[in-house]
This record gives structure tokens, sequence and C-alpha cells, in this order.
């Protein structure tokens, strides 16, 4: 259940939407009849939360959303990857013909 523009408490039921079934929304701190909160932004419980089961009377802080996360962190790679050296790119390069020609001897071997 969430409360509209008009004041008035609507449920959420499952419905198709463009085409794809969709089970719920996105309700935002007045839906939720909250008093703190950004109108139209996306309202956030913790993690701990479990799907389909009633948000909390009022906004959870900042730090209980914090510590309630159990999200693993992502590994982050810089922007800029070290560039190979032309002795290194060339040693790849040799070392990727010699690849080929092994696997057509290989081949050509098997085929005999």
């Amino acid at each position: 259940m969430f409360m509209d523009e008009e004041g008035e408490l609507r449920e959420v039921k499952k419905a198709a939407v463009g085409g794809v079934i969709s089970e719920g929304m996105f309700c935002d701190s007045r839906m939720l009849g909250w008093i703190s909160g950004g109108h139209g932004v996306a309202a956030q419980v913790p993690s701990s939360f479990e799907l389909g089961s009633a948000p909390p009377a009022s906004k959870p802080r900042a730090e209980e959303l914090i510590k309630a996360s159990t999200e693993p962190e992502a590994e982050v790679k810089g922007l800029f990857e070290k560039k190979l050296t032309k002795e290194e790119k060339k040693r790849l390069a040799e070392e990727k013909r010699q690849a080929r020609r092994a696997a057509k001897e290989k081949a050509k071997e098997e085929t005999q």
C-alpha cells in the first residue's frame, strides 16, 4: 500500500508494464508516509528488510543503510591500463605466431 498524490491509499498489484510483468514499484518518502525525505526520490530501506514486507514507519538513517549493506565491494580498475612496450608487443606477436605454426603442424600430422 502507498499514498498517492491526493493522499488516498492504493495497493500495488502485479501488472504488465511495457509488455514486462512488474510486481512492484519505487516509492518516495511521501508515498510511504514519512515526514522526511525527498519528493520524487526513491526511498531506500536497509537490505535486512525482506522483499514484500511493510516499510519502516519512519525514514531509516543513513548509518542504518550503510551498516545493513552486505554487498561485496566491487574491484575497481584504473581508467588507463599500462601500455605494452615495443619489445613486449614483439614478444607477444612472436608467441602467437609460434602457437599458430604449432597448431598447423599438429593438424597436418593428424590428417596424414
